[in-house]
C-alpha cells in the first residue's frame, strides 16, 4: 500500500490527481491545504509521496522546503506546478534527490511517469524541467550612463538620421546635437556612431525591433 498526499490548492488539478492516484486500489490518498496540515500528515505517514504545487502553497522559500525534506527523510516529493523558476529548480533539484519535477501542462504520461518513479523511490525530472535547468540565464542589463535625451539621440542616429534632421525634429541647434553626440561617445568610450550603437545593443539599452 502506498500513501500519497495532495498538497495542491488548485481544485481542478487536485481532482485530476486524485482520480489518477485512486486507480491503484491499494493507494491511500490524503489532502493537505497548508503546510501545518501537511506536516501533521507526514508525522503519521512519512513514507509517502507528496504532490506539491509549491507556487500555491505556504512554503516561504526553497530553503524551507529543503528543511521539510530533511525532517521527513523517507518522503518523496513531486513538484507539480504551472511554472517554477530556474533558480528555484537549481536550488531544490541539485540539493536533494527526494524531489521529482513535472509541469501541469505536460502530457499525462509525463505526470504518470513522474508519480510512478517517485513511488518507487526514484527521482524523475521531466523534459521541460530539464530544459529549464539547462537554460542559460539572461544577461543582466547594465545601467545606462546616458541621459534620456542622449539615448533618444542615439536611437535617432541608429535609424540613419543626420545631425541636421535630428536637430530639426527636436527643435534644437546642430551645435547642441553635436555636443550630445560627443558626450555619448565619451561616456561609452567609442569613436563612431556605429560603435556606440553596437555598445547599446550589447548592453540591452535598445532593441533591434525598434529599427525594423
Amino acid at each position: 500500500m502506498k500513501s500519497f498526499i495532495l498538497a495542491d490548492n488548485q481544485e481542478l488539478t487536485n481532482f485530476a490527481l486524485q482520480s489518477l492516484l485512486s486507480r491503484g486500489e491499494s493507494n491511500e490518498v490524503y489532502q493537505a491545504r497548508n503546510k501545518a496540515a501537511l506536516y501533521r500528515l507526514l508525522e503519521k505517514h512519512e513514507n509517502s509521496v507528496v504532490l506539491l504545487d509549491y507556487t500555491l502553497f505556504d512554503f516561504e522559500d526553497a530553503t524551507q522546503l529543503l528543511i521539510a525534506s530533511e525532517r521527513f527523510a523517507m518522503t518523496q516529493w513531486v513538484l507539480i506546478s504551472e511554472e517554477l523558476t530556474r533558480d528555484f529548480l537549481n536550488k531544490v533539484v541539485y540539493s536533494s534527490d527526494a524531489f521529482s519535477v513535472v509541469f501541469k501542462d505536460e502530457p499525462l504520461q509525463a505526470v504518470r511517469e513522474t508519480v510512478n518513479s517517485a513511488s518507487a523511490g526514484k527521482r524523475f525530472v521531466s523534459q521541460r524541467a530539464v530544459e529549464e535547468l539547462l537554460r542559460q540565464p539572461a544577461q543582466q542589463q547594465k545601467p545606462s550612463p546616458l541621459t534620456e535625451t542622449e539615448m533618444e539621440i542615439l536611437k535617432a542616429i541608429a535609424m540613419g538620421m543626420t545631425t541636421k534632421e535630428i536637430a530639426g525634429e527636436r527643435f534644437s541647434s546642430i551645435h547642441t546635437i553635436n555636443t550630445h553626440r560627443k558626450n555619448i561617445f565619451r561616456k561609452l568610450n567609442v569613436n563612431t556612431a556605429h560603435e556606440a550603437l553596437k555598445y547599446a545593443l550589447r548592453a540591452g539599452w535598445v532593441n533591434t525591433d525598434e529599427f525594423l
